[in-house]
This record gives structure tokens, sequence and C-alpha cells, in this order.
């Protein structure tokens, strides 16, 4: 059988690993995938075949991974989080076509908006919106527009991507389009770092304090509606069942 999985890591630490991702990573000969996110768990599987690429070049990593899988090598494609959410999946599925002989399975992983979400608690209780910051793929402008319609439907949002050396100011900027929006400054907020992995930082905050507070691409920022509220250290956006 030509079988290519398409693997959501989690967090990256072994213990986030799905049971699905296991038996996956076990099965497969070849495993695939962002060097970064490789070297996190080269570790648990030293036996096997790699094959790593850096960023900007995820679609020579998935044609030699459908390559691999049409040759009838049992491969694994990796990405941090679940493969679905800014993952891997789309662009595999999307080239799927050129290898009718390959079956692809998509495995679920643990996404940074869940996996940030509780170690600050429950700031997704209620409906909310996850928008990435990277304008990398996503023009700007549309960017934009998603964040002033988020803050207008009163979402939680879970930030992804909120900053990088060359896009030092975008979580700046975000904060001041939701303000503008209708955000209120006093919105409860929060951010962790490296979540789940070693040195894992976390903090809680206003809207208003978020726009000066330092960030990279490590890190998964979430703004609460307007109900969300810090509790006993808990970012908490209520469900609504006291209601």
């Amino acid at each position: 059988m030509n079988k290519l999985f398409v693997v959501g890591l989690g967090p990256g630490e072994a213990k986030y690993l799905t049971e699905q991702a296991r038996e996956a990573l076990e099965r497969a000969d070849l495993i695939c995938g962002y060097s970064v996110y490789i070297d996190l768990i080269r570790p648990l599987y030293p036996q096997k075949e790699y094959f790593t690429t850096p960023m900007k070049q995820e679609i020579d990593r998935c044609r030699y991974a459908l390559d691999s899988a049409q040759r009838g090598i049992t491969t694994a494609m990796d990405c941090s989080g679940d493969a679905g959410v800014y993952g891997m999946a789309a662009p595999i599925l999307e080239l799927a076509g050129d290898y009718p002989d390959v079956e692809i399975e998509v495995v679920a992983g643990i996404t940074a908006a869940l996996s940030g979400a509780a170690v600050l608690g429950a700031p997704l209780g209620h409906d909310f919106c996850v928008i990435s910051l990277s304008d990398l793929l996503t023009p700007w402008p549309v960017i934009e527009t998603r964040l002033e319609c988020a803050a207008k439907g009163d979402f939680a949002l879970c930030l992804y991507n909120p900053g990088s050396k060359k896009r030092a100011d975008y979580l700046q900027k975000a904060v001041q389009i939701l303000m503008r929006a209708g955000k209120a400054p006093d919105t409860c907020c929060g951010y962790v770092r490296n979540i789940g992995r070693e040195g894992q930082q976390t903090r809680t905050l206003t809207l208003a304090e978020l726009e000066s507070a330092p960030m990279d691409m490590f890190t998964t920022v979430f703004i609460g509606s307007s109900t969300t509220r810090i509790l006993e250290n808990h970012l908490v956006t209520p469900r609504g069942y006291r209601q």
C-alpha cells in the first residue's frame, strides 16, 4: 500500500503526541518535515530515515513525500500543532491529484490555540476566531479586514505568528485595528511563548498593554471578548451557563 500520513505533532514534546500520531510515526519508514520540527521528534525515532527542508520550501517537501509514498515507502509528513491548521495537510491534498495511487491519511494534532489556551485557563470558552498575522501568504489588507470583523463580532481571538524581526510592529498594528473596531483597551488578554517546550513563558495583560509587548514567531496571543475575565490568574471566557 502506498501510504502517506500527514501528522500534527502538537507543541513538540512527546507527551503532546496523540496515540494516532505515535502509531503513524511508528509505521512510517520515512519522516519528512521542516527541520526545526523534525529535531523535536528525531530522538524518539532515531532509526527512521528523515528528509528535511528549511522554511519556504514546503511544496518541494510535499512532492518529495508524495513521490516517496508513490514508490511504496510508507511516509509521514510532519508539522507542528495540527496538520490541518496552518499545517501541511492542505498543500499535500492540493497536490494529491498527481499521485492517484497514494492513500493519504491526515492525523490530527493539538494546535497552539488549544495547547496555549490550556496554559492560560479557558480564553476560548465561547465563540472565537483564529487569525495569523503573517502576510507571507495572506495580504495584509485581508488580515486587517478579518481583525475588524472579529472585533465587531465580539469574538475572542487567538493570533498566530504575531511578530518576527521583519514584522516587529504587526501585533501593534493589529491591536490598534481591534481597538478602532470596538475592542476596549481594558480587554483581558494573554500570551504563551514556547508552548509545552523548555522555557515556556506566559503572561496575562490588557489589550492596551499588549500593544507594546515583545513578540516573536514562537508566541501565541489570546485576546478576550467583552466577557473575558482574569480569575485567580486564569484567563477565562465564560461559556454562559450562569445566564
